[in-house]
């Protein structure tokens, strides 16, 4: 089995000890680091500890409660969105907060503070966790939760992993009246359309846009939608593709890029609404199992920043055009706003601003090149760089977007570590 990233940009071996029972979880002996790891969609090496102890976590799957007058849900750590969803939609239930995938791990979703669609009104996974159990190197058995063990709590949710090992988490769930999403999808031109468009869109508890990098006058397409009151399901195929080989590393070059680009501009050139299934409209690349192999052997990276409100217009236009000006075509562009709800998360990456999200292919040394220079523009107005997508950022850059690792590193096991870690820290504290 592969204990890869999702991004596959570099190659690491690890020492592998899996955990499958929440009640008797022995770590391994020695003086190598340890880092729980679930389904491995992290993009960069948050989720890699290399030459020294992974602690895959899927065996902790399963379910211990699910109140269902209250819609609280407790599970252990490896179970995934995907399970879950099985279980509470057909109850009327739905995550609170679900990324663009439904191949992660409550733990991941935990140790990442992921976030979604919906963050402007309902901010990130964290402000629904309501507790967890926590198991520090020394033996410790921690509940944590805003009354207990708080510095803790606040420490592990977006703290990477690095606090110790999640063994179950509760959380609250939110109620629907069935599997639909009234959609509408929205062409427009230009940054000021996006933001237009955002702030028309204020009340719909879904917002996100695709844009065309490429396009000199920067034409997208804006989703919005809300969960149906229609109780009925649709009809889809189950049917996945599967990407089984690697793709060689040409096909994804720019000419491509723009013809797939025009392709779904033309797609969506009407203004359009519609009902459609929550998985096309929340996961719709988790039809196309390893799609990350599209990118081939030498894999790809994701860029994902934050810019802060008052600055976002004038810097994702300046980071547009270095983006067009260096030649490197992204083949996935996502805008969305972020709303002004705070989480529990120390190291949380949401704040109030925009957030652009791009996957490269790997160019080596002229890729990271771009994302340097991408730094130093975010790093200017105090934006960040969502450490889940990285796999470059230097421990300068991560201490300017992050500055609450100061107090932070006051909770990290000391003998929890990640490659990331090591690498934003000069070598882990």
């Amino acid at each position: 089995m592969s204990y890869d990233s999702w991004g596959r940009n570099y190659q690491s071996t690890h020492l592998i000890h899996p955990i499958f029972w929440k009640n008797n979880i022995i770590y391994p002996s020695g003086p190598e680091t340890l880092l729980p790891y679930g389904m491995g969609r992290s993009y960069g090496d948050v989720c890699q500890n290399p030459e020294e102890w992974l602690l895959p976590t899927r065996g902790l799957n399963r379910f211990i409660h699910f109140d269902r007058e209250q819609g609280v849900l407790a599970c252990e750590a490896g179970v995934s969105f995907d399970e879950i969803l099985s279980l509470i939609v057909p109850k009327g239930y739905f995550l609170p907060v679900t990324p663009g995938t439904k191949f992660v791990t409550v733990g991941g979703a935990i140790a990442n503070d992921i976030h979604g669609k919906n963050h402007h009104q309902k901010g990130t996974f964290g402000c629904y966790v309501t507790q967890f159990e926590l198991l520090r190197s020394d033996g410790q058995l921690l509940l944590c939760s805003p009354d207990e063990n708080a510095h803790l709590f606040k420490a592990t949710i977006g703290g990477l992993g690095l606090t110790g090992l999640i063994t179950w988490a509760e959380f609250k769930l939110q109620k629907i009246k069935g599997p639909l999403i009234d959609c509408e999808t929205i062409p427009f031109r230009g940054l000021h359309s996006f933001f237009n468009l955002s702030e028309e869109s204020k009340d719909y508890e879904y917002t996100v846009a695709w844009i065309d990098s490429l396009s000199l006058d920067l034409h997208g397409v804006f989703f919005r939608g809300n969960h149906a009151q229609e109780k009925q399901s649709l009809q889809i195929s189950k049917k996945n593709l599967a990407i089984p080989f690697n793709f060689p590393s040409w096909v994804l070059n720019k000419h491509l890029v723009r013809c797939f680009n025009t392709s779904y501009s033309w797609i969506h050139s009407r203004r359009k609404k519609h009902l459609v299934s929550y998985e096309p409209f929340f996961y719709p690349l988790d039809r196309i199992l390893n799609w990350n192999k599209i990118y081939g052997k030498k894999g790809f990276f994701q860029y994902q920043c934050l810019i802060p409100k008052k600055d976002a217009f004038n810097i994702l236009s300046e980071i547009l055009k270095l983006i067009a000006k260096s030649g490197l075509a992204s083949f996935l562009s996502v805008l969305k706003e972020f709303g002004n709800i705070s989480s529990p998360g120390l190291m949380s990456f949401p704040r109030e601003g925009t957030t652009l999200a791009m996957d490269f292919s790997n160019y080596d040394q002229k890729t990271l090149d771009l994302f340097n220079e991408l730094d130093q523009i975010v790093s200017s107005v105090h934006g960040r760089v969502y450490p889940a997508k990285d796999a470059h950022m230097s421990s300068v850059s991560f201490q300017n977007f992050f500055p609450e690792w100061k107090e932070f590193i006051n909770f990290v096991d000391p003998r929890f570590s990640s490659g990331f870690w090591r690498r934003v820290t000069g070598g882990g504290l």
